[in-house]
């Protein structure tokens, strides 16, 4: 690092650029599939209701993010056209073509994806309720200052994305040292890869290891989480203690964070959450020497600081100071006895809280959801409805999605966390009694081939992986028992 130019992170800013535009890419055609069927017109919870609410009530209306449709009209086709717009902004950043142009290209391509995605996730309510949105939204934003290929990346940017991965990771190890005694204990990980909301094809082989191993990972990730994190910035002590060790010391830190996720993406479906973290984490890897011929090529050129326009030096200091007001908030919450998680502390979700599990359930409860085309409930014989992510069929090998996000999936598994059951399952029992085609799109089987049934009702069962002993004997993945009822039978004949 020189003063303003992080010449030596030219590789950092195109694995940020280019990550973090195809994970936009991934973010916009989940919600393309899923959206409508979840939340559109006809959706389970339905978005133009929300807005309708936000429009007559000024409360509700100061507690909306930024949204398009707040004075756009929802409808389908808009949500259909803002999605298109998003897949095409994201696939050319992937490709690396707005950053051949002027810097401010990347720029503006960025913001209209923070800016369409926003309006999404505002208005997506419990289905759009994770960590991973925010942090999609802001890490859209800071790349939208990370310039264009003829000129340095802005070291006050690189700095920031280093605040930014600081904020995830030590936020999270907080969160779990401050969560269940299982943490504390190095017990969680003896539990968590069987009962996290998404098992991978490798969540069981990691279950069936021994207890020390998994003593082994909490500690591995209390240092990744809590001590780590600190030597991402030894980059900026390079600016006053000239060598190449605090840069090593940076990307050495930067490898341990971007091995652990690896771990945790062999392990699980985190949608893109664990994706994320790697590239971010890329962007404490710095390399003498890439794309320093681009940056020769401006050195002739007047109003030029350390290689970059004036006009950009002005614009991402502007960013720095605009950052350093919003950090005061979630820098008090990093040490905060009451430590919140996942939380946004301003409009724009920029300078978020992160975290997650800072509690670790310790049993596997499935809601499974039946039908039948027979008349008497009491005496009929019940089929099984298929979801893609979630465990069901007990001989069925969990598939890897992420960084694909199954919404409906995922707020399956926190179903039996809650008191209640929410509003959107019934709607979607609603759905499957009307054999709805696009609720059927998102299940992996529907057992009556688009006919209606003429009952529907959701039964509860806890799920355990096999041991070797017992997979050796009936080539299951799952063990299941315990059902009880949980809702139904209903019907929508009389």
């Amino acid at each position: 690092m020189t003063g303003f130019a992080a010449v030596d992170f030219e590789f950092a800013r195109q694995v940020l650029q280019r990550g973090i535009a195809a994970l936009f890419l991934v973010a916009f055609i989940s919600t393309l599939n899923q959206f409508r069927p979840l939340l559109g017109e006809r959706g389970l919870l339905p978005a133009p209701e929300l807005l309708d609410w936000v429009r007559s009530s000024k409360r509700a209306g100061r507690r909306l993010h930024p949204t398009l449709f707040r004075r756009l009209a929802y409808t389908d086709r808009r949500l259909v056209a803002l999605c298109w717009a998003g897949i095409a902004v994201s696939a050319v950043l992937v490709a690396g073509i707005p950053q051949l142009a002027p810097p401010w290209v990347p720029m503006v391509c960025f913001l209209a994806l923070w800016i369409g995605y926003m309006s999404i996730s505002s208005i997506g309510q419990t289905f759009y309720g994770f960590g991973w949105e925010m942090l999609l939204l802001e890490a859209g934003f800071l790349a939208a200052f990370l310039g264009s290929n003829d000129q340095p990346p802005p070291t006050v940017v690189i700095v920031l994305f280093w605040w930014l991965v600081f904020r995830l990771e030590f936020g999270a190890g907080m969160i779990k040292i401050r969560g269940g005694r299982e943490w504390r204990d190095l017990t969680a990980l003896m539990y968590h890869h069987e009962t996290q909301p998404m098992p991978g094809p490798l969540s069981r082989q990691a279950h069936l290891l021994p207890r020390w191993f998994h003593r082994g990972e909490v500690l591995g990730n209390h240092f990744a989480q809590l001590v780590v994190p600190w030597f991402l910035f030894a980059p900026v002590v390079g600016l006053v203690v000239p060598g190449p060790v605090p840069a090593i010391v940076g990307a050495v830190a930067a490898a341990i964070v971007i091995a652990t996720q690896l771990w945790l993406v062999l392990t699980g479906n985190f949608a893109w959450l664990n994706w994320m973290t790697i590239v971010l984490a890329f962007s404490a890897v710095g390399l003498p020497g890439i794309g320093a011929e681009h940056r020769a090529a401006t050195d002739d050129l007047p109003w030029i600081v350390d290689g970059m326009p004036l006009y950009w030096v002005v614009v991402t200091c502007a960013v720095g100071v605009l950052y350093l007001v919003l950090s005061w908030r979630p820098l008090q919450n990093l040490f905060a006895h009451r430590q919140l998680m996942n939380a946004s502390f301003n409009r724009w979700q920029l300078a978020n809280a992160y975290g997650a599990f800072g509690t670790v359930t310790k049993e596997r409860i499935e809601i499974v959801v039946e039908g039948t085309m027979d008349e008497d409930p009491d005496a009929a014989t019940w089929h099984e409805y298929g979801f893609k992510g979630k465990p069901g069929d007990v001989h069925r090998v969990p598939r890897q999605f992420a960084p694909y996000h199954l919404r409906l999936d995922w707020l399956m598994w926190f179903l039996p966390l809650g008191r209640s059951l929410d509003d959107w399952f019934t709607a979607l029992l609603v759905r499957l009694l009307e054999a709805d085609a696009p609720t059927l799109r998102l299940l992996a089987h529907d057992p009556f081939a688009g006919e209606r049934p003429r009952w529907v009702r959701a039964v509860s069962y806890r799920y355990r992986f096999t041991t070797r002993q017992q997979f050796r004997r009936t080539h299951a993945r799952w063990v299941r028992d315990r059902r009880r009822p949980v809702m139904g039978p209903v019907s929508l004949r009389r």
